[in-house]
């Protein structure tokens, strides 16, 4: 890793990131082939609550939050940050402080790997995190790091710039180049689940609606009645 910080990184469209934002993750996940999803760890601390913006990234060290003070200067109108360490770190490297400066700069959120803590005054606060843990354990501020590279979170491959959308049901990055695809297929699949809500309210089943009983037919998925089952326990 070069200690860096890239100052310029290409972002996607703002309006179109909040946009996709308000089709909620899993919506856009399923919309693009159930890809980008950075894991189940990362959990809300709050509830009813859906972010989406342009990634700032941050690689720190374990246990060291400097590369997040350095992080901040370079956050915009719309940004969200994401962060993560070189090896696995669930100490307390975000708290209301940081969050403080990071409202001034119109940041949206934080999703990060490590833990968080000040839990109480981020949700007074109003300002959205998604997190690994929550620790109250401090940290130093004492090893380089980067900033606006390239990180890895939950396997995937998140870059500055990109975009992530953040709810109750966790965390998912879209590539700057599919913000359009995700747009037009979130939008159709909204429009497919509506026709099928509609479908369940008049009492259809899903079985009949996706041809489900020739599918469990082809997996050899037999009726029986209770005494029949019996009968065959024997």
């Amino acid at each position: 890793m070069k200690p860096v910080i890239v100052t310029d990184p290409p972002r996607a469209d703002l309006e179109q990131a909040t946009r996709l934002a308000d089709y909620g993750v899993a919506t856009v996940h399923e919309a693009l082939g159930r890809s980008g999803l950075l894991g189940p760890e990362l959990r809300p601390i709050q509830e009813g609550v859906r972010a989406g913006g342009t990634a700032v990234t941050v690689l720190c060290w374990p246990g060291d939050n400097l590369m997040i003070h350095a992080a901040v200067e370079q956050c915009r109108e719309g940004d969200l940050l994401v962060v993560t360490t070189t090896s696995p770190c669930h100490d307390g490297l975000f708290g209301e402080l940081f969050a403080t400066a990071l409202r001034r700069r119109g940041v949206r959120g934080l999703v990060t790997t490590t833990g968080v803590r000040d839990v109480a005054d981020l949700r007074a606060l109003g300002f959205p995190v998604w997190s690994a843990a929550v620790s109250a354990q401090g940290t130093v501020k004492a090893t380089a790091g980067a900033v606006n590279v390239p990180i890895v979170v939950g396997g995937q491959l998140v870059r500055p710039g990109d975009v992530v959308l953040a709810d109750d049901d966790g965390v998912l990055r879209v590539r700057r180049e599919d913000v359009q695809t995700g747009l037009d297929a979130s939008q159709a699949r909204l429009e497919k689940e509506a026709a099928a809500r509609e479908a369940f309210e008049g009492g259809q089943l899903g079985l009949d609606r996706y041809r489900l009983r020739e599918k469990l037919d082809s997996l050899g998925v037999r009726y029986l009645t209770a005494e029949e089952y019996e009968k065959e326990q024997v």
